[in-house]
């Protein structure tokens, strides 16, 4: 059985008075779709958890963005989620900016869309993680190879360090705007 929480009632309450009727509507549709979602508050946002995220509806002042955890693996035939069509891309969540209700798709679409979150979530399905950033080959000037070899403690620390800190040091270095401060 749904249950509403009081704090949602009260972040739609607050909400700018075009944006009630809209995230109104969208809380009905989720507890309609799921009946056993929960409601909370997480990150200032209404968000509806069912069996680990799933989704949430956010009201700003000229909008309100509605989006899902695992949007990339949701059907989406018409790209209603589509960061490339023309509702998609420039907000927050998954339909970009909502302004009013003709935003949203069909309601048949949106419970769509919550029902296979759900399936997801019962699945036990996650996002796949994203890949990696390739590793780039640190460029060590030959100024600071030759300090460090001159001092094989110093030298031994450095090659301990992980990439990042090493980047973050020789960037430090190089940017020194004299030759007798590097």
């Amino acid at each position: 059985m749904s249950e509403y929480d009081p704090r949602v009632d009260a972040y739609i309450e607050k909400a700018q008075p075009f944006a009630q009727p809209i995230l109104e509507h969208l809380r009905d549709l989720v507890h309609q779709a799921v009946p056993q979602v929960n409601e909370t508050i997480k990150w200032g946002f209404a968000s509806f958890d069912y069996k680990g995220a799933f989704c949430s509806m956010a009201s700003f002042k000229q909008h309100v963005a509605f989006g899902f955890w695992k949007a990339a693996l949701l059907q989406d035939p018409n790209q209603y989620l589509s960061q490339n069509s023309a509702n998609g891309g420039e907000a927050m969540g998954n339909l970009g900016r909502i302004t009013s209700m003709q935003d949203l798709p069909p309601d048949a679409v949106l419970i769509d869309f919550i029902r296979q979150a759900k399936k997801l979530n019962d699945d036990g399905i996650k996002v796949p993680a994203k890949p990696k950033a390739p590793v780039q080959n640190l460029e060590v000037p030959d100024y600071f190879l030759s300090a460090l070899n001159a001092n094989a403690k110093a030298y031994a620390i450095f090659e301990n360090w992980p990439p990042g800190k090493r980047k973050e040091y020789i960037v430090w270095i190089t940017e020194a705007k004299t030759e007798k401060t590097r």
